[in-house]
């Protein structure tokens, strides 16, 4: 029998279900104050827990090794962060089984993960229970957290797929207590396709908006003052075949609608990828590297992330965090290869795949972000993101040991408390500038934090660097009576320039405001954000003079009374990637595995041909001008339907990549035409141009470069069912080149297989990696099927050596 204090907990946690009948009275008073007993328990555990963790300076984790969720939770989909004004880090994920390796078959509903360094989780609680969830959801699961610092609260937007909308919560804490604002989405909501997969976004100027959508488009429209509904005019910002999960940020002139497509939850077979578009508007348009705009009736390419062949499969629905030391991280979720299913979980009629956290650098290259240079997900130990200070303070520890009170006012600095941020520090006030620096010098490539209260009017505060007295330093003030960022430049007593950047009408002086500075040489940019999550109200970069433009001391300042600063510190600035990782290229032609089709025989048809039919000769086909043309059939190769010719020759031993030039202009959806690595009709990878309709959108269809496969799905019992998957790759158009690279995986016993796409055979734009476990050898196939109508014209097959 469960113990008082257990039955509590499980309540809670909506492990038990109500007691029937006799609970309609008095009984169900007593479980509703015994659910609300443990909850403030569980709340007032969580609030030590997380004082705790916040009064240890955070390890340099030194490395780390993908999932960083692995022994925290089993799963944890869909994740995005925020680093809390305590200092730590917290996420927010799907709901989801998160212990069932624990024995816990019950779902935790948008749990939360706190962290000291991004890497070592905990468990910090869930947002809401089934004895606490709002009644407007009708018992849905809610999906797709969002987390933001507004207006000095924690807003969360999560997805409500039950009812086809967007949820609103706030909190005074990264864990709570949680409050109930409604739906944010009216309807309809104005946007064509699913109302999920929610992100807030704040512009320069203050304007709030909120980015959805899933399957197939993507919307933006702006929100009220409060971020808790949407209103005025919606705009349709990108548009693709299981497009989903939009997450924008603004770095330098462009904003970056970050999105997956292809779909994020059929394990082993999920093609999940992490692509961008950009544009210089936040309602777009937004265009791929190539050029190509996101609305396009197109599959797009650009990827972030994608499947490499190694253990994580359909990487996607991704966050941005960025370290102490200005290196971006992308925070998403992959699919084990050895374990990608769950349990089966009561109460959800699907299959849930395992999809724990992964973080991996994210590298700016070109203007472009991209993984690890374009390596893709690490499976292998990495170097971790810095998230301790060289030089600095959460001042959690309740001392200001190692700090020196400069300038004016020396005897006005005093520690506060207040519930969100815990202790920092204030100052009493004064007319001229008052300074805390640190006792030790930070680097002179540096980049430096505080998140700041300027105080009320009169007030200013400040985040100063390289400071060595005061007549010798650089600050960024948050000036409240300009209304400004505003850097000074200070050498030997003299001010080099004021530099004055206005800051939002809107801008709430009252609320913490994070200001980070970076010096790169004499180059120094300067941002103010509310929560560091990719979108500063304000930016500036000036040049500094080289008797300001090294090593200091890092501090905070103030000008004024009421002025407060938190988490004040300083590390070396991190060494951007600028060279992407080089994509395989092709080795030498293989002849004797390539063809030109410049004869007159049809492939497969003579006694010598190197070619063989599967199901005989597909009707139609010809040799016509130095090409083989070959009419789209009316039949299938998918599943337990496998109707469809498909034309085989045998292909080379070890590592190898099949091209061909293909001319084809489907206009129904199905139709597709392509080549394939082929072993049998349950176990090939296919390359083609196909046409797909569009989910949500009656009678409109896209046209994409599918990189498909078709296997055993992994199973303990008889009999292998098998799947197909789609993963979509770049542009396409009437004229494209295809290649598929084969590379044999001896260690984990695979066939892997990575496809490209090009528009004019010298541009190539990668796609991600499908694998099958090695049975038997895959062959050269080409097909052209599904939907009769179009013709495909095959201008060569060529092989070229690994």
């Amino acid at each position: 029998m469960l113990s008082t204090a257990a039955l509590l907990l499980s309540l809670t946690a909506g492990l038990l279900p109500a007691p029937a009948g006799a609970a309609g009275g008095a009984q169900t008073a007593q479980i509703a104050q015994a659910a609300q007993t443990a909850q403030t328990a569980q709340t007032a555990e969580s609030a030590r827990s997380a004082r705790a963790a916040a009064d240890k300076p955070a390890p340099r984790a030194g490395t780390y090794t993908n999932p960083v969720t692995k022994g925290t939770v089993d799963t944890f989909p869909d994740p995005v962060t925020i680093r809390g004004k305590d200092g730590l880090w917290y996420a927010y994920g799907t709901q989801n089984p998160v212990f069932q390796s624990r024995g816990e078959s019950a779902e935790r509903m948008l749990p939360i993960l706190r962290s000291t360094n991004m890497v070592d989780w905990e468990y910090a609680g869930q947002v809401f229970t089934p004895r606490n969830q709002p009644a407007w959801h009708g018992g849905s699961r809610l999906w797709a957290p969002d987390i933001r610092y507004t207006d000095g609260v924690y807003t969360l937007t999560y997805s409500v797929p039950g009812k086809n909308n967007i949820g609103v919560a706030t909190a005074p804490t990264p864990t709570g207590p949680w409050t109930d604002k409604g739906a944010a989405l009216p309807t309809p909501s104005g946007c064509p396709t699913g109302g999920i997969d929610q992100a807030l976004f704040t512009d320069r100027d203050g304007t709030p908006y909120m980015y959805w959508g899933s399957y197939d488009t993507l919307c933006v429209a702006r929100t009220n003052a409060d971020r808790t509904r949407i209103e005025g005019e919606v705009t349709q910002v990108a548009q693709g075949r299981r497009m989903e999960g939009a997450f924008v940020i603004r770095r330098g002139g462009h904003y970056y609608l970050f999105y997956s497509d292809a779909g994020c939850c059929d394990g082993a077979f999920s093609g999940y990828q992490v692509k961008v578009g950009r544009s210089t508007s936040p309602a777009g348009p937004f265009t791929d590297a190539e050029g190509v705009d996101l609305m396009d009736r197109t599959s797009k390419g650009t990827a972030v992330a994608g499947a490499n062949g190694n253990r994580w499969i359909g990487p996607g629905h991704n966050s941005l965090q960025t370290d102490l030391a200005g290196q971006d991280w992308l925070v998403y979720h992959g699919i084990p290869a050895e374990q990608p299913d769950l349990e089966r979980t009561p109460g959800v009629d699907k299959q849930l795949s395992k999809r724990p956290t992964l973080i991996d650098r994210l590298d700016w290259i070109d203007g472009w972000p991209v993984v690890r240079a374009g390596a893709g997900p690490s499976a292998g130990r990495q170097q971790a993101p810095v998230t301790s200070w060289d030089v600095g303070s959460t001042f959690n520890d309740g001392s200001l040991d190692g700090w020196h009170a400069e300038g004016a006012g020396t005897d006005g600095w005093s520690l506060a408390e207040e519930k969100d941020a815990r202790t920092h520090v204030t100052h009493a006030g004064g007319d001229a500038p008052a300074y805390l620096v640190s006792g030790r010098t930070a680097p002179a490539r540096v980049r430096a934090e505080a998140d700041l209260k300027a105080g009320p009017p009169g007030g200013a505060a400040g985040l100063t660097v390289g400071y060595r007295d005061p007549r010798n330093h650089v600050t960024a003030w948050l000036d409240r009576d300009r209304g400004a960022l505003v850097t000074d430049v200070v050498v030997d007593g003299t001010s080099r320039g004021e530099r004055v950047t206005a800051l939002p009408r809107n801008f709430r002086w009252g609320d913490w405001r994070n200001v980070a500075v970076e010096v790169r040489g004499t180059r120094m940019t300067v941002e103010v954000s509310a929560d560091r999550l990719g979108d500063p109200v304000a930016t500036q970069e000036r040049g500094l003079p080289a008797a300001a433009a090294r090593a200091g001391k890092v501090g905070t300042a103030a000008r004024g009374g009421g002025t407060a600063a938190d988490n004040v510190g300083a590390v070396t600035a991190h060494t951007p990637v600028t060279s992407r990782v080089p994509e395989p290229e092709p080795g030498a032609l293989l002849p004797e595995y390539s063809d030109e089709f410049d004869g007159a025989a049809v492939p497969g048809t003579g006694p010598d041909s190197p070619w063989s039919w599967v199901r005989g000769r597909a009707p139609g086909t010809a040799m016509t001008g130095g090409a083989l043309s070959w009419p789209t059939q009316n039949a299938e190769l998918s599943l337990n339907t496998d109707t469809a010719s498909v034309l085989t020759r045998d292909a080379p031993k070890g590592d190898h990549t099949v091209e061909t030039k293909i001319d084809f202009a489907p206009d129904q959806p199905a139709q597709q035409a392509g080549i394939l690595l082929y072993e049998n009709d349950d176990r090939y990878v296919k390359n083609v141009h196909s046409v797909l309709p569009l989910s949500h959108l009656d009678g409109a269809y896209t046209h994409v470069s599918e990189f498909g496969k078709e296997g055993e799905r992994p199973t303990t019992t008889p009999p292998t069912p098998v799947a197909n998957a789609p993963m979509f790759g770049g542009p396409t158009a009437r004229t494209m080149w295809l290649r598929l690279a084969y590379h044999r995986d001896t260690a984990r016993g695979e066939h892997e297989v990575r496809a490209s796409t090009s528009r004019d055979g010298e541009h190539w734009v990668p796609n991600g990696v499908w694998t099958l476990p090695a049975k038997g050898d895959l062959k050269i196939g080409l097909a052209a099927m599904n939907r009769a109508g179009a013709t495909a014209r095959f201008d060569y097959v060529r092989t070229y050596g690994g």
